[in-house]
């Protein structure tokens, strides 16, 4: 991965040169040490930098370290109150990493939320075995608010991206998704989804494209009031349920 200079490191807040300069920062100390566990099966992550002010010159690690000033650290910093220690990771070592060990997949269609795909990332990285497949036009997974939601999951979870929904049916053979009237998630049948659909916050995924994939509805049963779930809940359950039975 080649150096960036100060201005181009500060430019990474913006999706358009992430993808230019293909890395983004990941900050925090626990983002760090989550980053040094996943470069222990994912060895492309060593290719990543740190960037520390002196109070954390001190710091061990695999990575390339760089010490900066307090000033370009809290230009580097998308926080109120910076940490002083900073990664720039490269993107390529995530996409698709690990993709043949994942037993089943999640598919986000248009996911628009930071905060949710944050959380999901994070429950998948919890149960394993799942590759987290992201539709054109969902929000970029290595937007800074997605890395923190995650808590380091982002480095753990194999994802693929811009990946069409009409993809899918020629790569699984049972998929799922959400519906009021679905079967219960109790059912056995849903023990047997390969890939797991959920659609955008507010739009869902339009019904016709779900038919032409020859999908599987289940249901979240609810007694409450309460007209729908969040979107990292349902995964959360989904992904629960599937681990549970298994």
């Amino acid at each position: 991965m080649q150096r960036l200079s100060t201005d181009e490191l500060r430019k990474l807040h913006n999706k358009k040169y992430r993808q230019q300069f293909e890395c983004f920062l990941a900050e925090g100390e626990h983002l760090v040490l989550e980053l040094q566990k996943a470069a222990l099966t994912n060895p492309a992550l060593l290719d990543s930098e740190i960037y520390v002010t002196e109070s954390w010159q001190d710091w061990q690690g695999p990575f390339r370290k760089t010490v900066v000033s307090e000033k370009l650290m809290k230009q580097l910093s998308d926080t109120t109150t910076p940490q002083g220690i900073i990664a720039r990771v490269p993107m390529v070592a995530l996409r698709g990493a690990r993709q043949a060990s994942a037993e089943r997949a999640i598919y986000l269609f248009e996911t628009q939320d930071p905060g949710n795909l944050g959380t999901i990332l994070r429950t998948l990285g919890w149960f394993g075995g799942f590759t987290c497949l992201l539709s054109p036009g969902c929000v970029d997974p290595f937007n800074s608010k997605v890395v923190r939601a995650s808590m380091g999951a982002v480095f753990h979870v194999p994802m693929e991206l811009e990946v069409p929904l009409t993809e899918l049916r020629s790569r699984y053979q049972t998929i799922a998704c959400l519906d009021m009237q679905g079967a219960p998630l109790s059912s056995a049948s849903f023990q047997q989804s390969q890939c797991l659909v959920f659609g955008n916050e507010a739009r869902g995924v339009p019904r016709a494209q779900l038919d032409a994939l020859g999908v599987h509805t289940f249901s979240i049963i609810g007694s409450g009031d309460v007209e729908s779930l969040n979107l990292a809940a349902a995964v959360n359950m989904c992904v629960y349920e599937l681990n549970r039975a298994s």
